[in-house]
Order: structure tokens, then C-alpha cells, then sequence
């Protein structure tokens, strides 16, 4: 319109702050306590390794290194990977629920669906790879599911709202006076 503007000033909107929920090392160990089988493993691990939900959900038998105390955390925030210390007081839980996620992988295996969803360039690379024990999921779900590309039945990991509905609920249980959630386990 060919006018001058008048002295402005723009500034972005910033976000409000919020204070995360903190919870003591009682109130940890009481929700804990309350979970109970897989949840109460994976809830541990998320508490010992400052692991996100999906972070703990996606993770696979390869990524952990017993040897040297270590987990490869992939595709993180920022889709950056890290590695973080495995906690010495889950090397023992951890591997007998390996033992039966191997089992269950070979029950696959002999009914023919012992495949895992892996990303298309692994996948053709390696065609033989979403069979094999490394690339399975540490977390797998109870079903199989048909993928809704190829229509091959698979077995996927755990859901990440199942874990955090677990942690809502055993927060709840336990009698913690706080909005418990899975953030809350991020030390």
C-alpha cells in the first residue's frame, strides 16, 4: 500500500514453563512395587537408564551389550542414538526375560511367523535379518498383528500407552499424592 509501517516490535510468544513431577526414591520404589511382570521390568529400566517410553519399547536384543554393561538407545529424541549404562541389578531379570522372549521367538519360528518389522533398506539388505534373534524385540507383544503394507503377520513390541496406563494406574495403587506418569521415571 506504499504507507510506512509505525515502530513496531514483534516478539515471539514464548511457552509457559512447567515444572516436572518429581518423585522421591520412596515413592519410585512404591510404584515400582506396585507393577508387576513386564511393566514392572521395563518401568525399572526406564527409572535406571533415564529411557523415554518408546525409547524402552523399541529396544531389541541387539542393542544390549551384556558384556560391557551397555544399551544402544536408536532413533531417540532429535533421532539421535546414545548408548547408557545397563544397571547392574537388571542384568540378572533381563536375561531371564530374554529366555522366555527366545522361546516365544522360536514358537514363531516353527508356526512360520517369527518376523519383526525392520527398516526397508535392512530389510533388503539383509532379507534373512527380521527372522534372526538379534533384530527381535526385547518387549515383543503378547499377539501377532498383520502388517498393514504386506499383510504379513508379525509379532510388534509392547504398545507405549500400555506401559504408560500400567505406571498411571500402579501410581494410583501405591498411593503416590502426585500426577504419576511415565516422564515421572526419567531421573
Amino acid at each position: 500500500m506504499g504507507r510506512p509501517f509505525p515502530e513496531m516490535q514483534f516478539a515471539r510468544a514464548r511457552r509457559p514453563t512447567r515444572v516436572p513431577v518429581v518423585l522421591t526414591s520412596d515413592e519410585v520404589r512404591s510404584l515400582i512395587g506396585a507393577l508387576v511382570g513386564t511393566y514392572a521390568l521395563m518401568a525399572r529400566l526406564m527409572y535406571g537408564t533415564g529411557t523415554r517410553p518408546m525409547e524402552c519399547v523399541r529396544l531389541r536384543v541387539g542393542d544390549l551389550d551384556f558384556g560391557n554393561g551397555l544399551i544402544v538407545v536408536r532413533d531417540g529424541k532429535g533421532g539421535k542414538d546414545r548408548v547408557v549404562p545397563l544397571p547392574r541389578r537388571l542384568v540378572k531379570p533381563l536375561g531371564e526375560h530374554l529366555e522366555r522372549v527366545r522361546r516365544l521367538h522360536e514358537e514363531d519360528l516353527t508356526a512360520g511367523v517369527g518376523e519383526v518389522f525392520l527398516p526397508d533398506a535392512v530389510a533388503r539388505e539383509y532379507p534373512k535379518a527380521p527372522r534372526e534373534w538379534v533384530w527381535q524385540w526385547v518387549f515383543p507383544s503378547a499377539k501377532l498383528s498383520a502388517d498393514p503394507m504386506g499383510g504379513r503377520v508379525r509379532r510388534h513390541h509392547l504398545n507405549e500407552s500400555g506401559l504408560q496406563r500400567a505406571i498411571k494406574a500402579a501410581g494410583a495403587q501405591a498411593g503416590i499424592p502426585k500426577r504419576v506418569n511415565s516422564h515421572c521415571l526419567r531421573p
